[in-house]
């Protein structure tokens, strides 16, 4: 029998919980999940906002592929989720909680997608149809987690677990896959006691970085930290209210998780479960909050679980665009060609030594709906163990050395002694950008102004990049012939040739 139960929280960070190294953070049970799996130290999001993150750990395909490149934009109508794909090879699947992939507002539109369970769909739209009109409200404002008549019941977050319990029982005898996903810690934090305060007088621990002043920096990054460009680094982290219901919020959903994972224990003790969250939130570090075009630790490197290969602690690169593969190849169906990752089931068997040498992060912009968050900010990243390499096309771009500098203060850009190693990472990710037909590629990403030796050129890199989905799709015309294509990569004819 093979069942794997994914559960995901929204803007969890890795120091917001105790097995990742923050004793103050009270998770028992994610941290006694931690306790029974490997934890990864190097997961990262494929881009840091809720909707692009989570289409690419449910399709395989980065946003730029999938189409959902920023918030309220469905993705396209050929794109496949790993529901619908398991599905179709007999595996049941069930999805409860925070979908975000539809292209509606940031609850869903209610409607179960294909490939899923429609008895157990439960976004976040089902929710607020649940509640009266003055209970939606009160859902939507953060002091309502004050309330004397505040209940674990009036949360998402219980609803949610209450589902997967029924799921558990209902099919812990059958091959399946169930993703339950949590809005919460996610604003606004709603919580009941003791959760609402217990946090009341924390600030996170001291980071350097609070003090980066981000003046060579891209300006994105000034205009975003606002006011906070003027504030002594001390007071860029000191007690909230706002930081306590937050992290009280997240010790909720750590108890809800636990109810989940105490029928796992009991009724399917052999599932895989893998724990992780869409990304994480800036907090003030680099004087920032939120998230937006970053690749700060932060908010792209996440946290990470998986229960069932083993035991211990993964430095290995690891990346939400492998869990469709990895998942795909453990319930022993073929990899379609399309996917952009790669299975980790080799690296979590003890077969290989590593999954990844680098990974891969970008953005586009925040949201469609918001005219502000900097509008459109394309960014792509590449991160390695040591090095992180993040081009801003039109603005300054980044590059740190992570074993001496951990808090990515000091942009070395145009540290000639990093000068063969910042281009072979460029040369990477223009690689990756190719083979992945990123559509928003263009030799602007190569011709960067520390790189002089990239020329600006018409046909870029020559090549014609058709899709291959033949497992849904027929093989794709050759432009050139309308027969199907011999070879979905090759050069493409200049015009003048052709004539």
């Amino acid at each position: 029998m093979k069942q794997v139960i994914l559960l995901m929280a929204d803007t969890v960070r890795k120091d917001m919980l105790g097995c990742y190294g923050n004793k103050s953070m009270q998770t028992p049970n994610i941290d006694f999940l931690a306790e029974q799996g490997i934890r990864f130290e190097n997961a990262y999001t494929c881009q840091p906002v809720c909707g692009p993150a989570r289409s690419a750990l449910f399709t395989g395909q980065f946003p730029h592929s999938n189409g959902m490149v920023t918030n309220s934009i469905a993705m396209g109508d050929n794109i496949k989720t790993l529901g619908q794909r398991l599905t179709d090879h007999g595996i049941h699947c069930g999805y409860i909680g925070k979908w975000h992939l539809d292209g509606s507002d940031y609850f869903g539109n209610g409607t179960c997608p294909s490939g899923w369970d429609e008895e157990y769909w439960y976004d976040m739209r089902c929710y607020l149809n649940e509640l009266s009109d003055e209970d939606r409200k009160r859902s939507r404002i953060s002091k309502t987690a004050y309330s004397t008549d505040m209940t674990a019941e009036f949360t998402y977050a219980h609803r949610c677990a209450d589902r997967a319990l029924r799921f558990l029982d209902q099919y812990k005898k059958e091959d399946f896959f169930l993703t339950v996903s949590f809005d919460e810690p996610h604003g606004p934090c709603l919580c009941p006691a003791p959760y609402n305060t217990m946090y009341r007088g924390y600030a996170m621990p001291p980071n350097p970085n609070y003090g980066d002043d981000l003046s060579d920096k891209p300006m994105l990054q000034r205009l975003w930290a606002g006011d906070a460009v003027h504030k002594k680094p001390e007071a860029l982290n000191t007690p909230s209210e706002q930081l306590a219901l937050f992290l009280g919020c997240n010790s909720f959903v750590d108890a809800e998780i636990g109810r989940v994972l105490k029928r796992i224990y009991e009724e399917t003790p052999q599932a895989i479960v893998i724990f992780t969250s869409d990304h994480g939130d800036m907090l003030g570090n680099h004087r920032l909050q939120m998230k937006n075009s970053v690749a700060y630790k932060e908010i792209a490197n996440i946290p990470f679980i998986i229960k069932g290969f083993g035991v211990g602690v993964a430095d290995t690169m690891a990346s939400h665009i492998d869990v469709v593969p990895t998942i795909l190849e453990y319930m022993g169906i073929p990899l379609p060609k399309l996917l952009e990752g790669k299975s980790m089931l080799p690296y979590l068997y003890g077969k290989e030594t590593s999954v990844n040498e680098a990974v891969f992060t970008e953005f586009t912009r925040y949201e469609l709906d918001h005219d502000g968050f900097g509008g459109f900010q394309p960014m792509r990243a590449v991160t390695t163990q040591k090095y992180k390499l993040v081009l801003h096309l039109l603005d300054t771009d980044e590059f740190y050395d992570l074993e001496e500098d951990p808090f990515e203060v000091h942009n070395r850009i145009y540290d000639s002694k990093l000068m063969l190693v910042r281009n072979r990472l460029h040369d990477m990710l223009l690689e990756h950008m190719n083979r992945t037909r990123d559509c928003f590629r263009g030799y602007q990403w190569a011709c960067r102004p520390w790189r002089e030796d990239k020329h600006a050129e018409w046909e870029n890199d020559g090549f014609t990049r058709q899709r291959e989905n033949e497992e849904y799709e027929p093989r794709q015309l050759d432009y050139d012939t309308g027969l199907p294509m011999e070879s979905a990569v090759r050069y493409k004819n200049r015009y003048d040739e052709k004539r």
